[in-house]
């Protein structure tokens, strides 16, 4: 069996990320395989796909942030908020280069974003965009995300082109919708790519129709697949690790005690650098979030 680790592909449009994953886990023979963060089906670009072991770290990567280069068409809105979807409005655009700036400007920092209708976010037990296919509408509850960076790289009349840098849980079609209302005109998401999840980056990506020929040798450990500081743990404690002892967090040194804050998550690696388990501290005790197996 393949062994275990973070293969990144660079997703083709037209394809869910459920298809990706199949086709690498066909192409590698693997036991198992997840994706780290789901990209929409006109969407391109890094997906990274755990194999084997490395899923039950995915969790840990969904957390990390992200970052996009989108393309939207202003003065058109949609019921998708993107090319794939009805157009619901249309309006005159006159927007200035100046006002794109300062709209983008505006949005970047924290604030409450209302996801779209049409997402795989589930309410009692049914996927929204199924809802939604079925004409259903529901009121959804804003989330809190951050918008780290927002860079204007074109504008060329109804169509602009930026970066964006952002949280988990950030939807881009609806901060151009939202961008869209800023700006008077409405909008809608053309094109989106992935430029970065987590630690990985495009440059990083396998274009999916070459991953039969990947070299597993050059899958990612799982210990170098997030952003989880490390901490080197004592082979005399490798034992008590396993069993789920919940050591002092003294114990593991002065690195993990100016790391471990309450609640705060890190990573235990072996002498050679290999995963041990993801842990946090609570009353000053290792919990742990996951043990591997040698």
């Amino acid at each position: 069996m393949i062994a275990s680790g973070v293969i990144v592909v660079d997703k083709p449009t037209g394809m869910s990320s459920a298809q990706a994953v199949e086709s690498v886990k066909r192409a590698l023979g693997a036991k198992r395989a997840g994706h780290a963060g789901t990209l929409d089906p006109i969407a391109t670009g890094v997906l990274p796909i755990c194999i084997n072991e490395a899923t039950k770290i995915a969790g840990f990567m969904l957390a990390e942030d992200k970052a996009y280069e989108a393309e939207m068409v202003l003065g058109v809105e949609t019921d998708t908020l993107d090319r794939t979807g009805n157009t619901t409005a249309t309006h005159p655009v006159a927007v200035t280069r100046e006002q794109i700036v300062a709209a983008l400007a505006a949005r970047t920092g924290e604030y409450d974003q209302v996801p779209p209708m049409f997402s795989a976010i589930k309410r009692d037990g049914v996927r929204l965009y199924a809802r939604a296919r079925a004409g259903e509408h529901i009121e959804l509850e804003p989330r809190r995300v951050k918008i780290a960076s927002l860079d204007l790289l074109s504008h060329e009349g109804s169509r602009v082109r930026f970066a964006v840098a952002c949280s988990k849980g950030t939807y881009v079609r609806s901060l151009i919708a939202d961008l869209g209302r800023d700006l008077g005109c409405g909008a809608h998401l053309a094109e989106l790519r992935r430029t970065r999840c987590g630690v990985f980056v495009i440059a990083d990506a396998v274009p999916l129709d070459q991953v039969a020929g990947f070299d597993p040798a050059r899958l990612v450990p799982l210990a170098r697949a997030t952003n989880l500081p490390s901490v080197e743990l004592a082979a005399e404690l490798m034992r008590s690790v396993r069993s789920g002892v919940q050591l002092p967090i003294g114990m593991l040194g002065g690195q993990a005690s100016r790391l471990g804050g309450e609640a705060r998550r890190f990573q235990l690696v072996n002498d050679v650098g290999a995963l041990v388990a993801v842990v946090h501290v609570d009353a000053g005790r290792l919990v742990y979030d996951r043990v591997f197996a040698p």
